[in-house]
């Protein structure tokens, strides 16, 4: 329930993983297993690696964009074979489609980079700027994020 003390608000669906020790193990397998339990167990412990599964497909900028429409983080896709950034202003295909959404933003990330400099210069006005790299680890590092104007077509 939402709220128990106000049931009129009806349910929400949650899903929760089981904890190990909350798990309920028949003493007796109903049908034979399709792995082994070592082999089972020894799975649960392996974690997939963050990031693209595809070493080629890497994304610099990846959580430092912003959409200056509605200010969501930018997700990394990969368009036209290069890296980019796009914000769906919340759409998902669960859910109908509002006609006063605005359009998806797109916005490549190699033109992101090579303004990366410049706008460091603006901002901290060192000369010379940083490499690339480095621009982009104080940006994390600051947890900083640049926030895309469709309009003005600006961060």
């Amino acid at each position: 329930m939402i709220d128990p003390a106000n049931t009129g608000l009806g349910h929400r669906q949650v899903q929760r993983r089981n904890l190990p020790d909350g798990w309920a193990i028949s003493a007796r397998p109903a049908h034979p297993g399709l792995v082994s339990e070592a082999d089972f167990i020894a799975v649960q412990h392996i974690h997939a690696p963050r990031g693209s599964p595809d070493p080629n497909r890497s994304y610099l900028l990846a959580g430092l964009l912003r959409c200056g429409v509605c200010g969501r983080r930018m997700e990394s896709c990969w368009a036209n074979n290069r890296a980019a950034y796009r914000c769906r202003h919340g759409h998902t295909s669960a859910a109908k489609t509002d006609p006063d959404r605005p359009k998806n933003l797109y916005i490549r990330e190699d033109s992101v980079l090579r303004h990366l400099k410049s706008l460091w210069v603006r901002l901290f006005e060192p000369e010379p700027a940083p490499s690339t790299a480095e621009v982009v680890n104080h940006l994390r590092a600051q947890e900083i994020t640049l926030t895309y104007d469709r309009q003005s077509r600006t961060l």
